[in-house]
C-alpha cells in the first residue's frame, strides 16, 4: 500500500505543479515580454515485481518557457527598425509643420515682392516706401523666425539625445543584473528572469540599433555601433554625450569610458533617428534655408545698388546678412587662423566643410568625406578658392591635424535684417542715362549701363563717346581705344555695353539722372529679382531655392512616413509571430487547468483507495 500510496501523492505533486504553472500563465497573459511556461513531466522508474514491473509514479522533469530564439531575435530587430522609422516620422513632421505654419516664407517673398511693384508704380510716394520697408521687415523676420524655429527642433534633438542616452544605460545596466541573477542561478534556467531580461533587450533594441551573443555561461552580450560593448556578461558600459570638437553647443554621442565618438556608427533605435534626422535633415535645411537667405540679401542687394535714392545718392546695402561661419576645432594645437567669405554666390552650395592641415598641406573636404579641389594659396592676395568660398589662412603656423569646419549657409537666415530705415533712402531711380545720337548712321544702340564703381567722384559727370570707325572710339576727346562688339565700354566707375554695331561719327552719351525722384527704373529691375537666377551659376531664384528646401523636407517626411507604415507592418509581423509560440492562449490554459484539475482529484482518489486497502487489511488480522 505504501507503493500505491507514493504513487498517488507523485501524481497529486505533478498535478499542484501544473494547476500552479497555468495559474501563473493566466495572471501574466497581459504581461508584456511573459513568455508562456510548460511543465514537462516523466513517468518514475518502475519496480520489479518478478516477472514484470510496476509503476511507481510520476516527476515533474522542468518547467520550462516556450522560446524561440530565432523569433525573439527578429522581433528586436523589429522594434530597432520600428523605433527608428516613428522617431524619425515625428521629427520630420515637426519640420513640414514649421515650414507650411505661419511663418511661410513664400507668402512673405510675394508680399515683399508685391510691395516693390507697388513701389516701383509710384517710386515718389513716401506711403509705398514706408510699406516695402515694413514689408522686407516682415521677410527677414520670417526668415528668422524659420530660423529660430529649425533651431528649436535642434535643441529638441540634443534633449532627446541626452534622455535616450540615459534610457539606454540604465536598461544596460538592467540587463547586466540580470545576467549576474540568471547565472548565479542554479538547475533549471529561471524563465521569469530570462523574459525579463529579453523584454529589456526588446526596449533597448528600439532605443538604438544592437547585436546581441549569447554567452556559454547564460549571459548575454550586447553590442551597438561597430563592436561598441553595451553588455558584456555582468559588467555594463555605459554611453555619454560630450559637445562637437567645433562646436560645443551641440552634442556628440560618445563612449563615456574612452571619449570615442560614436555618432556616425550608430543606427537604429531612437538613437539612430535622432543622429539622422540631424545630420541629413534638419542640418540640411537649415543650410538651405540660410542659402535662400543669402541669395535674397545678395541679388537684392546688387541691384540696390545700381540705383539713386530720393536724396540722389547711390543705394545702399538693403538687407545686411551674416557670411560663412568658422569654427577652429577644440583639439588644435597650432595658432593658425581661417576666415572664410563668399567669392561666388552662383557656385555656393549648401553644405558644409572642413579644411585640415597635414602637416605640409591645407586639404578641403565636403560634408560627406570627399576632398574638394581648391585653387590659391590662401593668402589674403591669394585665397583659397572652392566651391563658390574663398579661404584665408592668417594668424600663426598651424600644427598637423589641425583642422577648421566652415558652415556657408547655417548662420544667414537668423541674420538677415533691413539695413536702412529711412524710405527716402531706398534706391528706386537709375542713376545714369544713356543716350545715342539721333544722327548715328550704325546700328549701335545703348544697352546695359551699371554703376562699376560706386566710388568714382566722376561718376556722375556727363561723357561723350565719339567713334571714329566701327572698331575705334574715343571718350571725352581722350586717346583713341578699340571697341570690340559685347565688351563693355567703362569710364568714370561706369560701365557701358552697345548692342549692334556703330559707324563711323557715330557719338553715344552718358549723363546723370535728373529726375531721380519720379524714375522707377531701378524700382521695375528690383522688383525682377524675386525670379533672377542668383544660384547654382544662375539657375536658380531665390523662390526656386526657398521650393528646393520645401521639397526636400517634403520628401524626406514622405519617405519617413512609408518607412514608419511598413516598419510597423514589420513589427506586427514579427511581434505576431512570436507570440504565436510564446504567447498566452487563455482557451488552452482553460483546457489545461480542467485537466490538471482532474488529474489533482483522480490522485487525490488513489491515495483515498491505498488508505480503504490499507484500513482493510488492519480489519483482517483483528
Amino acid at each position: 500500500m505504501a507503493d500505491l500510496l507514493s504513487t498517488g501523492v507523485s501524481g497529486l505533486l505533478a498535478a499542484q505543479v501544473g494547476l500552479s504553472t497555468t495559474g501563473h500563465n493566466v495572471s501574466n497573459a497581459n504581461t508584456d515580454g511573459y513568455s508562456r511556461q510548460q511543465v514537462s513531466f516523466a513517468a518514475r522508474a518502475p519496480q520489479a515485481q518478478g516477472q514484470y514491473y510496476v509503476g511507481t509514479g510520476v516527476d515533474t522533469q522542468a518547467v520550462q518557457r516556450a522560446y524561440s530564439q530565432y523569433l525573439n531575435t527578429a522581433l528586436w530587430s523589429a522594434s530597432s527598425s520600428k523605433g527608428r522609422a516613428d522617431a524619425y516620422q515625428a521629427l520630420t513632421d515637426q519640420l513640414n509643420n514649421q515650414l507650411s505654419g505661419s511663418s511661410n516664407l513664400q507668402a512673405s517673398l510675394d508680399t515683399f515682392f508685391g510691395a516693390v511693384q507697388d513701389m516701383a508704380n509710384a517710386p515718389a510716394d513716401a506711403s509705398a516706401r514706408g510699406v516695402l520697408l515694413a514689408r522686407a521687415g516682415a521677410l527677414a523676420s520670417t526668415f528668422r523666425a524659420l530660423s529660430g524655429q529649425f533651431g528649436s527642433l535642434d535643441g529638441q534633438v540634443q534633449r532627446q539625445l541626452t534622455d535616450t542616452v540615459a534610457s539606454i544605460n540604465s536598461d544596460s545596466a538592467a540587463i547586466a543584473k540580470l545576467n549576474e541573477r540568471i547565472r548565479s542561478s542554479t538547475g533549471a534556467q529561471p524563465s521569469d528572469l530570462l523574459d525579463q531580461r529579453d523584454a529589456l533587450i526588446k526596449k533597448l533594441s528600439g532605443e538604438v540599433g544592437i547585436s546581441v551573443a549569447t554567452q556559454n555561461d547564460g549571459t548575454l552580450s550586447v553590442f551597438v555601433g561597430n563592436g561598441q560593448a553595451l553588455v558584456s556578461g555582468t559588467q555594463s558600459y555605459e554611453l555619454g554625450t560630450a559637445p562637437n570638437a567645433y562646436d560645443a553647443t551641440r552634442l556628440e554621442v560618445v563612449d563615456k569610458g574612452t571619449g570615442a565618438v560614436l555618432s556616425g556608427r550608430i543606427g537604429g533605435g531612437t538613437l539612430g533617428a535622432l543622429l539622422d534626422f540631424r545630420g541629413n535633415v534638419l542640418d540640411p535645411a537649415q543650410n538651405q534655408l540660410g542659402r535662400a537667405a543669402l541669395a535674397m540679401a545678395d541679388a537684392f542687394n546688387a541691384q540696390h545698388a545700381q540705383g539713386v535714392d530720393l536724396n540722389g545718392q547711390l543705394g545702399g546695402d538693403f538687407f545686411t546678412v551674416a557670411g560663412p561661419a568658422v569654427q577652429a576645432a577644440s583639439g588644435n594645437t597650432g595658432s593658425a587662423t581661417l576666415s572664410a567669405g563668399i567669392a561666388d554666390l552662383g557656385a555656393l552650395g549648401s553644405q558644409d566643410y572642413t579644411l585640415s592641415f597635414d602637416g605640409t598641406a591645407w586639404n578641403l573636404r565636403d560634408g560627406s568625406g570627399a576632398a574638394v579641389a581648391m585653387s590659391g594659396t590662401g593668402t589674403a592676395a591669394d585665397p583659397f578658392l572652392a566651391g563658390g568660398l574663398s579661404f584665408v589662412v592668417g594668424g600663426g603656423a598651424a600644427s598637423a591635424g589641425d583642422s577648421f569646419r566652415i558652415q556657408p549657409t547655417r548662420n544667414a537666415a537668423g541674420s538677415i535684417a533691413v539695413a536702412i530705415t529711412d524710405p527716402n533712402k531706398i534706391a528706386a531711380a537709375v542713376p545714369l542715362l544713356g543716350s545715342a545720337a539721333s544722327a548715328n548712321t550704325g546700328t549701335g544702340a545703348v544697352g546695359a549701363l551699371t554703376v562699376a564703381d560706386g566710388t568714382d567722384p566722376n561718376l556722375f559727370t556727363a561723357s561723350s563717346i565719339v567713334f571714329s570707325s566701327p572698331t575705334t572710339y574715343s571718350i571725352d576727346g581722350g586717346a583713341a581705344q578699340t571697341f570690340t562688339a559685347g565688351t563693355p565700354i567703362v569710364h568714370n566707375g561706369w560701365s557701358l555695353t552697345l548692342d549692334g554695331a556703330p559707324a563711323a561719327g557715330d557719338t553715344f552719351g552718358v549723363k546723370a539722372n535728373a529726375n531721380a525722384r519720379g524714375d522707377n527704373a531701378n524700382a521695375l529691375k528690383l522688383g525682377a529679382v524675386a525670379n533672377l537666377g542668383v544660384l547654382d551659376g544662375g539657375a536658380t531664384s531665390v523662390g526656386r531655392a526657398y521650393g528646393q528646401l520645401v521639397g526636400q523636407v517634403g520628401s524626406a517626411g514622405s519617405l519617413a512616413d512609408d518607412a514608419a507604415k511598413t516598419q510597423t507592418a514589420v513589427y506586427n509581423q514579427a511581434m505576431a509571430s512570436q507570440q504565436s509560440v510564446s504567447g498566452v492562449n487563455m482557451d488552452e490554459e482553460a483546457a489545461n487547468l480542467v485537466r490538471f484539475q482532474q488529474a489533482y482529484q483522480a490522485s487525490a482518489q488513489i491515495i483515498t483507495a491505498a488508505n480503504t486497502v490499507f484500513n482493510a487489511l488492519l480489519g483482517a488480522f483483528k
